[in-house]
């Protein structure tokens, strides 16, 4: 956070929590995979060097956000509503974005995003007409709760930096709310952090202009009201043990490459005493000489550096099992297998506490989502005329691919169209197998049981 905003928030009144801003810088460090100070290291005799990383702090964050991964979102009965909300959140870049907020939950505990509308014109009627809704997508760092309600988060202040004609420009926005009306504030500090322009307040609407996205995992961490709890917290001492354990395996293969070892009566020597090998006068000297030729071994020796694979290897089913157990999901989410290290994502789709994990995520996605979409309807029918149905339900459905088998799954439901005479059961799993809608396979089904005309054979 740019100190022109701690001290713009400070001099209003609110509080800025740096001890939760600080343990996001240091989750969100591992996330990016940044050199830190454990990463440097010196030997005995003092020459620096840094540990190799395998960013196994990435792996995990995606990894979780595969199992949010939304197919569709359906926010109404109105094909029109339904279309015009879908075309708003792709002009956003939402899937995208989306997916870049569900990595950056688990590892920061807490993603937001607010809503805008651009270029509006205002009628001589006092109307206003047209305008791009538009969704400002904000990191953990940028995102400062101001009031929290029985964990319910009713007033933030979202902040970040640009570039704009090459200089710095850092954007200040706080929604607050009055008497249930919501009105938003809007500072603009310069490369200086000196406010530019005169702030900009406008009055909104009953309608929460902005969402938040947080890790459902309770927050156990004091002072970290209106954060979610970061993943990655608790396992920085298991990546750290991984990062070390990995440098062991690259230590032992960078220095597994077999040696020669040939005894200095073998060589020949330069002007300055550097050996030149191979030296064939000194093996022929040995023999005109007549002398007695040493014993092979003392002459030609082979050293083959050990790579303690099995040793490693279970040093990392052991650190595995410890971040599976930490990052949720699970013992066995990882697993070192046969030299891999794989996602046992069929093990969440047979454990149901795992499941339970899962669908409270889900909750809290599916809860964020809905606020999006409220807010775009709200700004649609305020700004642009539209008459959206505010009210009407928001479905969202996600991607099951990771947690179920398909193939097991299509198997059943086809055991099940054949030994039970339901035709909805055979025209389920004939979209489901051949990808047809349901009038597709209705009419298929419908057409396998007809029953045959009779006809006379003499005809």
């Amino acid at each position: 956070m740019e100190l022109c905003v701690k001290e713009f928030l400070t001099k209003k009144g609110y509080t800025v929590n740096d001890k939760a801003l600080e343990i996001v810088k240091d989750c969100d460090d591992w996330y990016a995979n940044r050199k830190l100070d454990f990463h440097k290291r010196s030997t005995v005799q003092g020459i620096s060097y840094e540990l190799n990383q395998l960013n196994m702090a990435k792996r995990c964050c995606s990894d979780d956000a595969n199992l949010c991964e939304v197919v569709e979102i359906n926010t109404g009965k109105e094909n029109a509503q339904f279309q015009a909300v879908k075309d708003i959140l792709t002009a956003n870049n939402f899937d995208t974005m989306y997916r870049s907020q569900l990595e950056k939950t688990s590892a920061t505990g807490t993603v937001a995003c607010y809503i805008r509308i651009e270029n509006v014109q205002l009628l001589d009627t006092g109307k206003t007409k047209g305008g791009e809704i538009k969704i400002n997508y904000v990191d953990a760092a940028g995102f400062i709760p101001l009031t929290v309600e029985n964990n319910q988060i009713t007033e933030a202040a979202f902040s970040g930096s640009d570039l704009v004609k090459g200089k710095k420009q850092t954007t200040l926005v706080l929604f607050l709310l009055v008497n249930g009306i919501y009105s938003s504030e809007t500072h603009i500090f310069d490369e200086w952090g000196k406010e530019s322009v005169e702030g900009m307040t406008v009055n909104l609407g009953n309608v929460k202009p902005f969402a938040v996205l947080r890790n459902a995992e309770v927050n156990n961490l004091d002072n970290m009201d209106g954060y979610g709890l970061p993943k990655v917290l608790n396992a920085i001492p298991i990546f750290k043990a991984l990062d070390l354990a990995f440098n062991i395996l690259y230590g032992d293969i960078d220095k597994g490459e077999k040696l020669l070892l040939v005894n200095e009566v073998m060589c020949k020597f330069d002007a300055d005493g550097k050996a030149i090998t191979p030296n064939e006068q000194a093996k022929k000297t040995f023999v005109l000489l007549g002398e007695k030729l040493p014993d092979t071994e003392t002459l030609v020796k082979e050293y083959n550096p050990e790579i303690r694979i099995e040793q490693i290897t279970s040093l990392f089913e052991l650190l595995l099992s410890l971040l599976s157990m930490s990052f949720g999901y699970g013992t066995k989410k990882y697993t070192f297998d046969n030299g891999q290290i794989a996602t046992a994502t069929e093990y969440i789709g047979e454990r149901q506490d795992s499941m339970q994990e899962l669908n409270r995520q889900r909750f809290e996605t599916t809860q964020y989502i809905s606020d999006i979409v409220k807010a775009i309807l709200w700004f649609a029918n305020t700004y642009q005329g539209a008459k959206y149905d505010q009210a009407a339900e928001i479905v969202v459905s996600y991607d099951d691919s990771y947690i179920t088998d398909k193939a097991s799954e299509l198997d059943r439901k086809r055991n099940d169209a054949l030994s039970f005479d339901i035709p909805k059961l055979k025209i389920w799993y004939l979209m489901d197998a051949y990808g047809l809608d349901e009038k597709e396979a209705t009419a298929l089904v419908t057409e396998a049981t007809k029953p045959e005309e009779d006809t006379d054979p003499t005809d």
